[in-house]
């Protein structure tokens, strides 16, 4: 499989900023990745400090005076990469509640909704009844909204449905976690949301959108939402995001049986 990706952000720095991006690919073992980025202040180069995060993300770190950033990333890729495995602190940290999957509040919903199911059947469950639930409505939630204001809702966007998707699955003691990757056949093209979730030893992609096919999807953050997933984060500062362009592109693109198992890579 050959997939190309790339970004390209226009950023309006206001004051001077520590900003965040998080827009490379994710390192990962059987991964043959080319790739470039280019970050400019009005037309100069300006550092950016690479960061390795959990599973393999890569994070740039870049202070800014004011101006205005633009950000240019392509890489391309051949092969799969190895499946990502699971730490004993993986399985707790994503079991836990956390700031956008209110798993705890969520409780007795997923009970009723899911008591009895467990294992590859819940994640289908899981899949079916989020996305029949919710309406895919582009700029219908708000960047604070968590799965319980999705689910009272029942609209939103690839975040909002991985988010309830999430917090159900963790309901009913399953880890899950969110990642944010580049999704070839996705239309609009856009950075896209899943979740993933830990079921018989292996973390399985459960994307409630059916949006685009799961074996393109390219890893690019891993983390228990979207606070740790965003692809550009204020540390300080003011800076106003004006621009985004996202390409994802493969050779072939493949069908995607929503009844089988798919892992990333």
């Amino acid at each position: 499989m050959h997939r190309t990706v790339g970004a390209s952000l226009g950023i309006e720095v206001r004051v001077p900023s520590d900003l965040v991006l998080s827009v490379a690919v994710a390192t990962s073992p059987g991964l043959v990745v080319t790739q470039t980025l280019d970050t400019a202040l009005d037309g100069r180069h300006v550092p950016a400090e690479e960061i390795l995060d959990l599973h393999g993300t890569r994070l740039h770190r870049i202070r800014a005076e004011a101006g205005r950033l633009t950000v240019r990333y392509e890489a391309t890729m051949r092969g799969r990469s190895a499946p990502d495995t699971a730490e004993s602190c993986d399985v707790i940290r994503y079991l836990r509640p956390s700031r956008y999957c209110e798993s705890d509040t969520l409780a007795a919903t997923a009970a009723a909704e899911f008591g009895g199911v467990d294992g590859i059947a819940l994640l289908d469950a899981v899949s079916s009844w989020v996305g029949t639930r919710l309406a895919y409505v582009p700029g219908s939630s708000l960047p604070t909204d968590g799965a319980v204001r999705t689910l009272l809702m029942r609209q939103g966007v690839c975040r909002d449905f991985a988010h309830l998707c999430i917090a159900l699955l963790r309901a009913r003691g399953v880890p899950a976690r969110l990642v944010s990757v580049y999704a070839p056949g996705l239309d609009p093209m856009d950075f896209h949301a899943v979740c993933e979730a830990y079921v018989g030893g292996r973390w399985c992609v459960v994307d409630s959108t059916a949006l685009a096919p799961r074996s393109s999807l390219v890893r690019i953050a891993t983390g228990r939402d979207a606070a740790d997933a965003a692809f550009l984060s204020t540390i300080y500062g003011w800076a106003e995001l004006t621009d985004v362009e996202v390409t994802a592109t493969v050779d072939t693109l493949p069908s995607d049986d929503l009844t089988h198992v798919v892992q990333l890579g």
